[in-house]
């Protein structure tokens, strides 16, 4: 990990986002995606943002790129509201904010070859024309270790990781500071999300981007990521740099997904306290704390009071009635135990592959 600057490149400030209940055509049901969510992403680092599927994760990914409207809040690009620009300005800003979507089967238009996939924000943002386009478009592709010559073939023509390599290089045609990878490895197998997290790393170093990486597996984030946002029902509460979490959770929810880790061999496996009952509906969500629905250390306060967002020493906050007490629930145990083990083993696999992708996608260096 690098050491990054400390001014702020993107911030969002009491972001809400709510789904339904107004319109014609318009669910009455509210459904509660995020809910006064704020937080600060310094340039050049790679920041993390976890939870369980539905938490709201992507949709707060969505928000910071205006991809979707905020129903109130505010987003700061570089110390600038971007909810004030008009369409023109907004565009002139998308070369500098991009994403690269989860599913590479569904983010890639069947119908335009590759080189029109890549080369459509270089034509949009008129960066290039005719035969210096041409060129940026095979650099593109040898910069994510494809070949020039599948300039011309379809996405059907290609695998999982292929396409995922395609909507990196896509995200970079416009040359941008920032990107959000929304589950970017998720849809892939183990040995090539190794690749692309590989790959993301090293075009971070080489471009000087800031990472903004959305994510429910704790091995890519303990792999990659600077510091961690941990999110629940729409709500952040945990913030932590990489090691103290992963040393000492302190919200009972990061504790939880934890200590959840699979472990592969049956002989290490050893009993694992399991979270209480389902997770609410985002249209009726529990009063007081959230998470006090499923949390072993509920009591009745969590159950009336809402916890604030709190400084832990450090940088860290957490939002939780009673992590002081509970803070070592998980640590010791975490420290040494089967699950922590697989979660190194995962790593390994990770970093086993960088020197093979640095051969690929750039053969100097061998």
């Amino acid at each position: 990990m690098t050491a990054v600057a400390p001014d702020p490149i993107l911030e969002g400030i009491d972001l809400v986002k709510r789904f339904g209940g107004g319109g014609l055509l318009a669910s009455p049901t509210i459904v509660h995606a995020v809910d006064s969510v704020s937080l600060s992403i310094r340039r050049g680092e790679t920041f993390a943002i976890v939870g369980e599927s539905g938490c709201g994760k992507s949709t707060l990914g969505r928000l910071l790129l205006r991809l979707i409207e905020p129903t109130a809040g505010d987003i700061r690009y570089e110390g600038r509201s971007i909810l004030s620009l008009d369409p023109k300005e907004m565009r002139q800003l998308r070369r500098e904010l991009q994403i690269i979507f989860q599913d590479p089967f569904a983010s890639l238009n069947p119908r335009m070859t590759v080189g029109d996939i890549i080369g459509e924000p270089i034509w949009l943002h008129g960066l290039a024309k005719g035969s210096e386009r041409r060129e940026r478009i095979a650099e593109l592709l040898r910069t994510v270790g494809l070949l020039p010559a599948h300039v011309d073939r379809y996405p059907h023509e290609f695998s999982g990781g292929q396409r995922q390599r395609i909507g990196v290089a896509r995200a970079l045609a416009g040359e941008p500071k920032l990107i959000i990878g929304d589950e970017p490895v998720s849809a892939l197998d183990v040995s090539i999300q190794a690749q692309i997290i590989n790959l993301l790393e090293d075009l971070k170093e080489r471009f000087g981007l800031t990472l903004v990486i959305i994510a429910h597996d704790l091995a890519v984030i303990r792999h990659m990521s600077d510091r961690v946002a941990v999110m629940y029902l729409g709500e952040i509460v945990e913030f932590s740099t990489t090691d103290e979490l992963f040393d000492n959770p302190l919200h009972p929810y990061t504790q939880a997904l934890l200590t959840a880790i699979p472990v592969p061999s049956p002989v290490n496996r050893s009993p694992k306290p399991l979270l209480q009952g389902d997770v609410p509906s985002p249209t009726a969500p529990p009063s007081g704390c959230r998470f006090h629905t499923r949390c072993p250390h509920a009591r009745p306060i969590c159950k009336e009071q809402h916890p604030s967002l709190e400084t832990a020493g450090d940088g860290r906050k957490v939002a939780c009635h009673f992590w002081r007490e509970i803070q070592n629930a998980g640590a010791s145990a975490l420290s040494a135990s089967p699950q922590s083990a697989a979660l190194a083993k995962r790593m390994a696999l990770y970093t086993s592959w960088r020197e093979r992708q640095d051969q690929v996608t750039n053969p100097s260096r061998k």
